[in-house]
């Protein structure tokens, strides 16, 4: 039986990191993953060997290092590429569940609507790269672009953490039209994380209680 695939994503700030440590510590005990298979707890970029390499130069806040805007793109395609290839696919064939923080929405949102690079071509690339894999389920964790910057300030940026307020509006605003394009389920992320959690284990259960 083929495995699931269930991705988190949002904006910089909005708690998906703590929020999968929590879902991977639910889901193994839920009764929704058969007990001879596993769940794998990854991200992008950087979930397979060279993806660390490629998540360095594009995370790197050396502005000599910066790569432009369509390097930078692609580097995140490479990424995911590999990523699918190494990690998610052979994982989903052999029944396994996987986790993600971030996938090919993060980058429609942060190179298309942040960027400005063409929609389209982003789309054609995706259709490349993601080898027909596409999530069981996507969760939108949606907080302000104000409060992302407010969760942070206490935290070291990375180059694309560094691009601002503005920046961070327009791929805010990419993230919900996209959500809504694509039917993912929005969780409010300003919400306490207890509350969250729950909401989010309600809707694994919902969708995969009949498919186990």
């Amino acid at each position: 039986m083929k495995g699931k695939f269930i991705v988190l994503e949002g904006i910089d700030g909005c708690g998906k990191t703590t929020q999968i440590n929590e879902l991977y510590k639910w889901l193994p005990k839920s009764g929704l993953i058969n007990k001879n298979r596993t769940l794998i707890k990854t991200r992008e970029p950087g979930g397979s060997f060279l993806g660390k390499e490629i998540r360095d130069m594009i995370l790197n806040n050396n502005k000599l290092n910066s790569p432009s805007i369509l390097t930078e793109l692609l580097l995140y395609s490479a990424d995911r590429a590999e990523h699918i290839s190494k990690v998610i696919l052979p994982a989903l064939q052999n029944g396994h569940w996987i986790i993600s923080d971030r996938f090919s929405g993060s980058t429609l949102a942060y190179q298309g609507y942040g960027r400005e690079i063409s929609i389209d071509i982003i789309k054609k690339l995706e259709n490349i790269v993601c080898q027909n894999i596409k999530p069981d389920l996507t969760i939108f964790l949606e907080i302000s672009p104000e409060e992302s910057i407010l969760r942070r300030k206490n935290k070291v940026a990375d180059r694309i953490e560094s691009e601002g307020l503005d920046f961070l509006k327009k791929v805010n605003h990419g993230f919900k039209l996209i959500a809504l394009e694509n039917n993912w389920e929005i969780i409010k992320a300003s919400e306490d994380l207890t509350s969250i959690a729950d909401q989010i284990q309600k809707l694994l259960i919902n969708k995969f209680s009949l498919n186990k």
